[in-house]
């Protein structure tokens, strides 16, 4: 070991031993000796603690004087705002229903709720809306009006066909057909609350604008909402879709009215013409 190495281990002549101990891990307070007068810093753990105290005591008064920062501080007397779900609009109703090319999407209704309409069985609808039908058809009947059903309930696999199948058939554009006839799913008659009326005694109007010439219509028009029926699909409506004179549905009862118009504001009715002249053979909504 040469006379370099041996000075840095070597006690010192005064006896102080500190050299031994690395710089890095020498206590710097050591210095501060009370045996020679000076004033005694305390060690560095006492004034962390001290500190960890002030913080803990200003932090208290502020909770009890709510002393919080500007356009934080509340009233002790208002009550904290209500919890929301965003998926429920303020009125409590869920979203609006999903839609597609006009027409709202509607459930299909169980067969074992639906009541037949006519002597042969082939026409049904929900039970209310069922009496509701024969009673207004009854009451047409003791006025010399002949009211008969041409299409009621509808299954989705009945809609593939009349709206699929038709379209390819007639070489329309999936917009055209849309607007008088409705895609699967999307048809008032899966609801069995919706009915086509046509006039037993002018067969031709049938499912055609000229509809609205026959007794029938005019009679619906002046009695149906004595039986909670109405007009489905107006002249000129916001829905975009072919005005059916034809096409009358049931809002007789808490059901049949949340189906039709829950979540969805009323549409205005305008006078207008129909949009084409006969649609034929083809069973619409």
């Amino acid at each position: 070991m040469n006379s370099k190495q041996h000075s840095k281990t070597a006690p010192s002549a005064t006896g102080d031993s500190s050299d031994d101990i690395p710089f890095a891990l020498r206590d710097p307070l050591d210095s501060y000796a009370p045996a020679s007068g000076q004033f005694s810093r305390p060690p560095g753990w006492v004034l962390g603690l001290i500190l960890l105290i002030a913080l803990a005591t200003l932090g208290s008064a502020l909770w009890i004087f709510n002393l919080r920062p500007q356009g934080q501080r509340t009233d002790l007397n208002t009550p904290a705002p209500p919890v929301t779900n965003p998926s429920v609009s303020a009125t409590g109703d869920t979203p609006e229903e999903e839609s597609l090319l006009g027409h709202r999407r509607y459930a299909e209704a169980d067969p074992a709720t639906l009541v037949a309409i006519d002597d042969t069985g082939e026409h049904k609808l929900k039970e209310a809306a069922a009496t509701a039908f024969v009673r207004m058809q009854d009451a047409a009947k003791a006025d010399g009006i002949s009211l008969l059903p041409l299409s009621a309930y509808r299954s989705i696999e009945d809609q593939q066909y009349l709206f699929f199948e038709v379209k390819s058939i007639r070489g329309q554009d999936t917009s055209t057909r849309a607007e008088v006839s409705a895609p699967p799913g999307y048809s008032e008659h899966h609801t069995g609350y919706a009915v086509d009326i046509g006039d037993g005694t002018a067969p031709d109007s049938n499912l055609s604008h000229s509809f609205e010439d026959t007794e029938a219509f005019r009679w619906l028009q002046e009695n149906a909402s004595h039986y909670s029926f109405e007009l489905s699909f107006l002249p000129n409506n916001e829905q975009g879709i072919a005005y059916e004179p034809w096409h009358w549905r049931y809002v007789g009862d808490q059901n049949s009215l949340e189906t039709f118009y829950k979540g969805i504001p009323q549409p205005s009715s305008a006078p207008g013409n129909p949009t084409e002249d006969n649609l034929g053979d083809d069973p619409q909504k």
